[in-house]
């Protein structure tokens, strides 16, 4: 599961890198004017690019064929791989769907503000996390309400 969120974590970081380096937003500026929204539209869309063409080479390396070792702990071994790498592709899937959600609200002028409270989310926040949709305390109470509802 660590590999998985360090994954994204690098391609999310491929993706700030490979935008105008120049520009990074400010809390100096007005909160998700112009500047800020474009810098969020690209790096939500390169983002989205990277995982594209991460899922593409796994797709080609299924059509390569399938496995054929001959040991049954290497087959095993690679079978394993596999299913990491097929987990790891849908939750990609799912991520690309919360990215396409927050191009939406990027387009309707939602992105940034909390759909609990309605409050900033907050640049840092947005930085480390583009697809969030609340704030940090209304995260907070969303997760420990459904440990709640879990635990009951």
């Amino acid at each position: 599961m660590a590999t998985v969120a360090a994954d994204d974590l690098e391609k999310l970081e491929k993706a700030r890198k490979s935008l105008a380096p120049e520009y990074v937003p400010s809390d100096d500026e007005p909160y998700m004017g112009d500047a800020q929204q474009n810098y969020f539209r690209m790096l939500l869309l390169e983002w989205k690019r990277s995982i594209h063409n991460a899922s593409s080479a796994t797709l080609q390396s299924l059509q390569d064929g399938p496995i054929r070792e001959a040991d049954l702990n290497d087959r095993a071994s690679s079978e394993t791989d596999w299913s990491i790498e097929l987990r790891t592709r849908d939750r990609q899937r799912k991520l690309i769907s919360k990215i396409d959600s927050a191009l939406r609200r990027i387009d309707e002028g939602e992105y940034g503000y909390c759909e609990v409270t309605g409050d900033p989310i907050g640049l840092k926040r947005l930085i480390a996390r583009p697809v969030a949709t609340m704030t940090v305390e209304a995260q907070e109470a969303h997760e420990r309400r459904e440990k709640i509802s879990r635990d009951d």
